[in-house]
């Protein structure tokens, strides 16, 4: 192993699939104000905060990696001090996480109307937040790598704390929305995407902030935590915008013929009436069925005229001889 493998490798290695990461978050970006949804305001300074702040941790960073590997090449004394915008990452990620966290325990207030578990996500939430500052605080003020292994109980606490509220709120929208399967194939296939996508954001989130802390307690003298900890932030905001910008898509699909063929199995399949020029008959049987009206709520929050709730319109089924 080469003498800056776990220093400026492992550095360098996050730097590279963070800024590739603000180029994702880059395009979400322009896609969410190129479609014009009609979210109400605070969706919208939401969004543009969170990608204000990738922006500017994802230019600090990038302006990090130049000064240790170019402005002081050949000194690898450098490397002992941690650069503000290395600091600045707990405060970037904090901030991240606590907007994603608190809009997605918005979306299971929506579905559960239950405060007391909303103000419970907010207040631990708040709390891993208010700690992740914290120790970019106190590890701006010390600012020598060496020195930094006394923050790990801070940091242990902040990122158990950040996992559990990601785990808990993936787990409660999964269990919400498996609930609310229709046995409709349109219908559950929408409700398949949101399980999808409230599970990404969850697990890709909790992996490299678990990924942060074994790291940073494993081998607190090098920049190994580095490589985790520099992307989380920008997880948490592609993740929102994938579930922000995708709410057309899942429109679209739901607009439509419900076909009923995708109900339930069983011997016999309703079918939509034939018109007058269809020549196939099937013998003299005649099943009439009355108006079904399905009525189905499915919550993909922030544009109010949008799916937020859709009604599966009524649906006249006949089958005739």
């Amino acid at each position: 192993m080469g003498e800056y493998d776990l220093t400026l490798g492992t550095l360098l290695m996050g730097i590279i699939f963070n800024t590739y990461l603000f180029g994702l978050v880059t395009f979400q970006f322009a896609t969410y104000y190129r479609t014009k949804f009609n979210d109400p305001p605070a969706i919208k300074y939401m969004v543009a905060f969170l990608f204000t702040l990738d922006v500017v941790h994802s230019v600090a960073v990038i302006w990090m990696a130049w000064d240790y590997c170019i402005t002081n090449y050949g000194k690898p004394e450098s490397l002992g001090v941690a650069l503000w915008p290395y600091t600045f990452t707990p405060i970037a990620t904090g901030l991240a996480s606590f907007v994603t966290q608190v809009f997605l325990g918005w979306r299971i207030y929506r579905f559960t109307n239950n405060k007391i578990l909303y103000g419970m996500i907010i207040g631990v939430a708040l709390s891993s937040c208010v700690v992740g500052m914290t120790c970019g605080i106190k590890a701006w003020i010390i600012k020598f790598s060496a020195e930094l292994v006394v923050l790990q109980k801070l940091v242990t606490a902040w990122l158990v704390m950040q996992v559990g509220v990601d785990l808990f709120v993936t787990g409660t929208l999964g269990m919400i929305l498996a609930r609310s399967k229709t046995g409709f194939q349109k219908t559950d296939t929408v409700l398949n995407r949101l399980i999808r996508g409230a599970i990404q954001t969850g697990l890709f989130a909790g992996i490299f902030s678990l990924g942060d802390l074994v790291t940073f307690l494993r081998w607190p003298e090098t920049n190994f935590y580095g490589m985790f900890a520099i992307p989380i932030g920008r997880i948490y905001t592609n993740t929102l915008l994938d579930t922000l910008i995708t709410r057309t898509e899942l429109r679209t699909h739901l607009h439509g013929t419900i076909d009923m063929d995708f109900m339930s199995p069983g011997p016999s399949r309703l079918q939509w009436a034939r018109t007058p020029n269809d020549s196939t008959t099937q013998g003299p049987t005649s099943i009439q069925l009355g108006e079904i009206s399905v009525k189905k709520e499915i919550s993909v929050f922030g544009e109010e005229s949008d799916i937020t709730h859709m009604d599966l319109k009524r649906a006249s089924v006949s089958e005739s001889a």
